[in-house]
C-alpha cells in the first residue's frame, strides 16, 4: 500500500480566511476536501469561488449546520472512498501554522500506524481562558487513559490513519460538535493506536470567528468526560496491563530469539494428540495459547503491530485487539499441530483444495527444476509431509531449522521422514549453491520462503514497501533462482474455514539480474513478492507467522 495523504478542512462561515487556507495547502499537492457545514450564502459564494479556482479542491456541503466533529467524520470518509489511507485535519479558520503540514506528512509516512497529533504552543493571542479550560481536559484525557500519551486532545491538527479512523466512525457514534477531536483521539487510543505528538504553533487571529459557546459546549464537554471515565472503567484491565507491559520489541534479529516452550511441554502435546486424538490437542493448545499471550509480550505485541497496519490498509480486515492476537497465535499453534497430522498421515489429500494443480503437475511431468518461492503463511511443511507420504521425493525445503530445534526434535520423534529432504543453510555460499544447483539438474524442487532476512549478520537485504511500510525482504531467493536459471513459482498452503488450501502461481520464467541494474532488479522482484503476500494476508490474516518486529531498523522514532 502507498502513502496516500488527503486534507480535510471543515469550514462554517470562516468565509474570510478559507481562501488564504486552502491557496496555501495546494502548493502541498495533494486533494483537499473541503466540509462546508452549513454555512451562509456569502461563504457558500465563496467556497465556490475556491473550488472553480483550485484544481485539488474538493466540495462537499450539509445542509444544515451540525457540527464541527460531522463536517470532519463527512470529511474523512470521503477522502478513505476516494482512496487516501491517511488525512490530515485542518481548521478553516487560519489558526494551523500550515508551514508544518510536511513535518506531519512526513511523520504519518513514516508512522502510518499512529495518530500524529499537534501538541498547540500558543502566543499572547490566546484567551487566557481557553488555556486553562484545555488544562482541565488535558487531565481527564490524562486520567481516561491512564497514559500521558496523548499530549493535546483538543488541537484540531492531526492526521488520521484513515481504515481504523473510519471503521470507529461507523461502529460507533461519535460527538458531532465541539468535543469530537477529543473523543476521538481518546477511542482511537483504546483500540490501540499509537500517538505521535508534534508540537506545533497556533494563533488566534485579530477578528477571528469562533463557534465556541460558553454554556452548551463547557455542558458538552462534561458529559463527554463524563461518558469517557464511565468507559475507561470497563477498560481498566487492558489500560493497567498496557501501562504494566508496553509494547515492547527485541532488537535481536528474529534467528537469535529464544525458542520458547520446554521439550517436555512438546513432547506432552504429541503424545496427548497421538493418545487422544486431534480434536482433544486442539483443546488443549487453547489454554496453551492463552497463557503465551499473556506472558509472551514481544510475540502478542508483533501480533497487534502487524494487525494494525494490516488494518490501516484495509478496514475490513480484523482490529488489532488482544482477542485477535489470541486468534492469530492460535493459528499458528493449529498450524504446528497441522504438521504433526500431516506427518503421522492424519491428513487426507482430498481434504486440501489445489488452486492451479493442472500447472503444478505439468511442472512436475516436465521434469524441470524449479525454486517454489513460499513465505510464513500458512503450513508449507504440511505440503512436504504429503509429497513425502505419496512418494514424491523431489520436493526439499531449504530452511533455518536452528530456531525451532526442540520442535522439529519433537516432530522428527514420531515422524522418520521428516528430516527427509530438509536442507539446513545458514547462508548462502557456494557450496551451498552447488549442492542446490545440482538438485535443479536433478528436476527437484527446492522450497525456499521470502520473508525471513538472512541470519548471518551480513546477509544481503533490500528495503521494500510492505504493508505500508518499508521493511526488510532477504535478497538470496532472487540471488539464488539467478544463478539457478530455473522458474519460480509462488507456493504457500493455509487453512481456510472448510479446511487447507494450496496457491500456486508463476512468478517468474527465469529470473535476470542485468549488470549494472542488478540491485534494481532484485528490489522490483522483492517488492512483486510483498505485494502478493499482503494480498495473501488480506485473504486470510491470522496465516502470517512472524512474530517478531518484522519492521526493525527501517523506521525512524521511537516506539509506542
Amino acid at each position: 500500500m502507498s502513502f496516500v495523504p488527503g486534507i480535510v478542512i471543515p469550514i462554517y462561515n470562516h468565509k474570510q480566511t478559507i481562501a488564504a487556507v486552502v491557496a496555501r495547502l495546494s502548493d502541498y499537492e495533494v486533494p483537499i476536501f473541503i466540509v462546508d457545514d452549513g454555512s451562509d450564502e456569502a461563504t457558500q459564494e465563496t467556497l465556490a469561488a475556491v473550488s472553480a479556482s483550485q484544481p485539488l479542491a474538493r466540495l462537499s456541503r450539509l445542509r444544515e449546520n451540525v457540527g464541527k466533529g460531522a463536517a470532519v467524520m463527512h470529511g474523512l470518509r470521503e477522502a478513505f472512498a476516494a482512496g487516501c489511507t491517511h488525512a490530515l485535519q485542518v481548521d478553516a479558520d487560519g489558526q494551523h501554522d500550515l508551514s508544518d503540514v510536511p513535518r506531519f506528512l512526513e511523520q504519518s509516512r513514516i508512522r502510518p500506524d499512529a495518530v500524529v497529533a499537534g501538541c498547540a504552543c500558543y502566543d499572547e493571542s490566546a484567551p487566557a481562558s481557553r488555556r486553562y479550560g484545555r488544562c482541565v481536559t488535558h487531565f481527564w484525557v490524562w486520567v481516561e487513559t491512564l497514559s500521558f500519551a496523548i499530549g493535546d486532545s483538543m488541537c484540531g491538527f492531526r492526521v488520521y490513519p484513515l481504515a481504523p479512523t473510519v471503521a470507529l466512525i461507523e461502529r460507533h457514534r461519535l460527538p458531532t460538535r465541539m468535543t469530537f477531536d477529543t473523543e476521538i483521539i481518546v477511542r482511537l487510543f483504546w483500540m490501540g493506536l499509537p500517538v505521535v505528538n508534534l508540537a506545533t504553533r497556533v494563533v488566534y487571529p485579530q477578528g477571528g470567528l469562533s463557534h465556541f459557546r460558553m454554556w452548551r459546549d463547557n455542558l458538552g464537554i462534561s458529559w463527554m468526560h463524563t461518558r469517557l471515565c464511565a468507559g475507561m472503567v470497563g477498560r481498566l484491565p487492558l489500560l493497567l496491563w498496557r501501562k504494566r507491559c508496553p509494547p515492547r520489541f527485541s532488537a535481536l534479529h528474529w534467528s537469535r530469539h529464544r525458542e520458547r516452550g520446554s521439550s517436555v511441554g512438546l513432547r506432552l502435546t504429541v503424545v496427548s494428540y497421538r493418545l487422544f486424538g486431534d480434536r482433544f490437542a486442539r483443546a488443549l493448545l487453547r489454554p496453551i495459547v492463552a497463557w503465551f499471550l499473556l506472558s509472551g509480550g514481544t510475540a502478542r505485541d508483533a501480533s497487534l503491530d502487524y494487525l494494525r497496519r494490516l488494518q490501516a490498509t484495509r478496514s475490513d480486515t480484523p482490529a488489532p485487539t488482544w482477542i485477535n492476537a489470541y486468534r492469530h497465535m492460535l493459528a499458528f499453534a493449529n498450524a504446528n499441530l497441522d504438521k504433526l497430522a500431516a506427518w503421522t498421515g492424519h491428513v487426507a489429500p482430498a481434504s486440501i483444495s489445489f488452486e492451479n494443480q493442472d500447472a503444478f503437475e505439468e511442472l512436475l511431468a516436465s521434469g524441470r527444476g524449479a525454486v517454489l518461492l513460499g513465505a510464513h503463511f500458512g503450513n508449507l511443511e504440511m505440503m512436504r509431509a504429503l509429497a513425502h507420504l505419496n512418494g514424491i521425493a523431489r520436493v526439499n525445503a531449504v530452511v533455518y531449522t536452528d530456531h525451532a530445534r526442540r520442535f522439529n526434535a519433537a516432530l522428527a520423534s514420531v515422524a522418520p521422514g521428516f528430516e527427509l529432504n530438509l536442507l539446513q543453510v545458514s547462508s548462502l555460499g557456494p557450496e551451498t549453491a552447488i549442492l542446490l544447483r545440482e538438485k535443479i539438474d536433478r528436476g527437484e524442487l527446492l522450497v525456499i520462503v521470502g520473508d525471513r532476512t538472512p541470519s548471518a549478520d551480513n546477509g544481503r537485504v533490500v528495503s521494500v514497501e510492505f504493508l505500508g511500510t518499508p521493511a526488510r525482504f532477504p535478497q538470496g531467493p532472487f540471488i539464488l533462482a539467478a544463478l539457478l536459471e530455473c522458474p519460480v513459482y509462488l507456493f504457500v498452503c493455509f487453512r481456510e474455514a472448510d479446511g487447507h488450501r494450496v496457491h500456486f502461481e508463476p512468478f517468474a520464467e527465469r529470473i535476470d539480474l542485468p549488470r549494472g541494474k542488478r540491485e534494481a532488479a532484485i528490489a522490483t522482484h522483492a517488492q512483486r513478492y510483498a505485494d502478493r503476500l499482503v494480498e495473501l494476508c488480506r485473504r486470510t490474516p491470522f496465516q502470517w507467522f512472524n512474530f517478531f518486529d518484522f519492521w526493525a531498523n527501517t523506521e525512524s522514532g521511537p516506539r509506542h
